[in-house]
């Protein structure tokens, strides 16, 4: 389906703890637009995932991949405004690169995965706007043990340093479309309600032209 001028896609992209879910919660509110979160309470592969990386790490980049390709299909088809939590293209370009380094995703595993990523992500488009909450470890770390998920206590400083990086290098050459990078150790959403004034702000000036 073609987009009309009410049709919009906003991808929030970030690492474990950056605050995703707590800005696509508030911008959907503001906007009066259809939230898209990511699927992780009913993820059959995350506790397994944390507790035996190497054996599970293709089965959960997979069904990662398959679920944010469904999302995308949906937020396309249904000609509404949407708030996505995390995209497609960070799996393939941070999560199962880094386990493939780390030696946690075998070599032709981590080939059929990057297949069918390119495969997927030649049929849909990308986010009218991508965000990247930009946040530091010590950041990361306090909003995981804030959160207190049983299964990401077992999450190292190591892995999430990785993975900033690749999610900075990502970032650095992202050109599917309009980019807003906001430094997620400096603001406080629920805290602060002028920081996410700003952001809406800068939202308006990059989807409306609006100063």
């Amino acid at each position: 389906m073609t987009k009309d001028k009410k049709s919009r896609h906003i991808g929030i992209a970030g690492n474990i703890g950056s605050g995703k879910t707590t800005l696509t919660t508030l911008l959907a509110k503001h906007y009066k637009w259809n939230p898209y979160y990511e699927s992780v309470d009913e993820n059959p592969y995350l506790n397994d995932f944390y507790q035996d990386m190497k054996r599970w790490s293709f089965n959960l980049q997979v069904y990662f991949l398959n679920s944010r390709f469904r999302q995308v299909l949906e937020i396309h088809n249904s000609g509404k405004a949407i708030v996505q939590d995390r995209t497609i293209y960070e799996d393939a370009y941070i999560f199962a690169p880094n386990l493939h380094d780390m030696g946690l995703m075998a070599s032709r595993d981590f080939k059929n995965y990057v297949d069918l990523f390119k495969l997927m992500t030649s049929l849909v488009e990308p986010p009218d706007l991508m965000i990247y909450l930009k946040a530091s470890v010590p950041t990361l770390v306090s909003q995981i043990q804030k959160r207190g998920r049983d299964y990401e206590t077992t999450i190292s400083i190591d892995y999430l340093s990785n993975l900033n990086e690749r999610y900075n290098n990502w970032i650095d050459n992202y050109n599917l479309g309009e980019l807003l990078v906001i430094d997620a150790d400096k603001v406080d959403f629920i805290e602060r309600p002028q920081d996410l004034s700003g952001v809406v702000d800068k939202i308006d000036a990059k989807l409306f032209g609006l100063f």
